[in-house]
């Protein structure tokens, strides 16, 4: 009888165990989040980058009723800030904006501290917006075509200029030149204002810009657009053709955000952070926000984009790889 009990005992007592692991994952679910968030952005204030994330931050701060804080970790080409998140606990309390640099990085860098694959869990995408292919009023093209029949003529004597090394105008511009079949010098600046500084300027021939960084200048004539990087045309630029019109199939491609995490974070924990962000979406602050950003905002499942960025990656690879771009 007494070993009997012993053993009920001993049986319940693990059976109790088990429910309590079992239970365990979905009951921080229901309370998260019961603190701050702390969302890292691997940029110097005042970017896209940046403003995209405060946005984000603040519709989930009022939905929560939890404080959602930014803390700006620039340097290292995004590195510093994004090492940072691949060593925190995996809890939800730590996370990560995320653009075109994580994937490229991983493309461009023959070193790195962290995999962008194997050390983060993908979260929420958030949107995406193409890119203009913005030229001097000085250089003879009036079309996208005009352009690349020009570079043929000249090969390496047209310039282009991005805002670093391996920056999203950078290889966006090396993969476009890829498609269109021309050789083009890189003149890389310290950010993109110099950059279109030039531009207009004439110093230089090409720059490829986001849209809020380059749409004053292009409205007030101070440089011409020639394409859009989308595959339809833009409804604030409806008289730029998309670069497949312009005869490069191929080239769409632009800037994105996201934001993902340390490795290991629970799925039920990610599940609540994938659902409110596609909630916030769809508020019209959001949207009004991406929508003067140039962008669209897009739901994806954690899955989706994690493959998304695994293709990207890929893409931005084989880009390096043909035209021997490294930043190390």
């Amino acid at each position: 009888m007494i070993r009997a009990r012993a053993f009920l005992g001993a049986f319940l007592g693990a059976l109790l165990a088990a429910l309590l692991f079992l239970a365990g994952p979905p009951a921080r679910a229901e309370s998260y989040p019961s603190r701050q968030i702390t969302l890292i952005i691997p940029f110097a204030p005042g970017g896209s980058n940046d403003l995209v994330g405060r946005a984000i931050g603040k519709r989930l701060s009022e939905v929560w009723g939890q404080p959602v804080v930014i803390e700006n970790r620039g340097g290292g080409g995004t590195l510093i800030g994004t090492a940072a998140v691949a060593k925190a606990p995996p809890d939800g309390y730590t996370l990560l904006l995320v653009s075109p640099t994580f994937t490229i990085n991983a493309a461009v860098k023959k070193t790195m501290p962290f995999d962008t694959v194997k050390d983060f869990t993908p979260v929420a995408f958030i949107g995406r917006a193409p890119l203009l292919v913005a030229t001097s009023n000085r250089l003879p093209a009036a079309s996208a075509r005009e352009l690349f029949a020009l570079a043929r003529s000249k090969p390496g004597q047209i310039t282009y200029a991005s805002a670093g090394l391996g920056s999203i105008n950078q290889i966006s511009t090396e993969l476009i030149a890829l498609l269109a079949g021309v050789k083009l010098t890189h003149i890389p600046y310290k950010g993109g204002a110099p950059a279109l500084n030039d531009l207009a300027g004439g110093h230089v021939d090409i720059y490829v810009s986001s849209i809020p960084q380059a749409l004053q200048l292009v409205r007030s004539g101070q440089i011409k657009t020639l394409a859009v990087t989308s595959r339809k045309r833009l409804a604030i630029l409806p008289d730029v053709p998309t670069l497949e019109e312009s005869g490069t199939p191929g080239a769409e491609l632009g800037t994105w955000w996201g934001i993902v995490g340390p490795a290991g974070m629970q799925a039920d924990v990610v599940a609540v952070l994938n659902a409110e962000i596609n909630n916030a979406l769809n508020a019209p602050e959001i949207g009004a926000f991406l929508a003067h950003e140039g962008a669209e905002a897009e739901a994806m499942t954690p899955r989706q984009f994690g493959d998304m960025m695994r293709r990207e990656t890929e893409r931005w690879t084989k880009v390096a790889h043909d035209t021997n771009m490294s930043i190390d």
